[in-house]
């Protein structure tokens, strides 16, 4: 049996941690990973004890939903909740992040973003990792590395 690559293995965690998501308008999930062992997971969801989008609907001000946090925060914040240095480390994410978490995965020191699917990636955003020097690379997830059953 041949094994998933690394990248597969932790790009299907975020998928998976994705299906978490409670804002109705797009579901993300974010892993994040450091010396190959995953440090931290979030979703797209509202702050804790606060109303979901899937129950309330999403709170859209100028396009955005204010609602929720989005994935890469979450794994974030988590590391800053539970002391897991996010320095030199990478992260998974399923989407292209936008520019606001862009910018915080460059100040959580974060080194590498893989992403499974582009989505609205910002030019300042992209201008920002490499101004930084945080690599970034689509690396979409497979349909085969889902498939959990085994070949008959």
């Amino acid at each position: 049996m041949e094994r998933i690559s690394w990248h597969q293995y932790f790009m299907a965690q975020s998928h998976l941690i994705a299906l978490r998501s409670t804002c109705e308008r797009l579901t993300v999930g974010a892993t994040i990973v450091r010396d190959k062992r995953m440090i931290a997971g979030g979703y797209n969801g509202s702050v804790s004890g606060s109303a979901h989008c899937v129950d309330e609907g999403c709170y859209v001000i100028d396009g955005h939903c204010v609602r929720t946090i989005h994935a890469e925060m979450n794994a974030i914040l988590q590391c800053a909740k539970f002391g897991a240095p996010t320095e030199g480390a990478e992260i998974y994410v399923t989407h292209f992040p936008c520019l606001q978490c862009c910018k915080s995965i460059i100040q959580a020191g974060i080194k590498t973003v893989y992403y499974a699917k582009d989505y609205k990636n910002h030019p300042y955003a992209i201008e920002l990792f490499n101004e930084a020097g945080v690599k970034f690379e689509r690396i979409p997830l497979e349909e085969s590395t889902l498939n959990l059953l085994p070949p008959e």
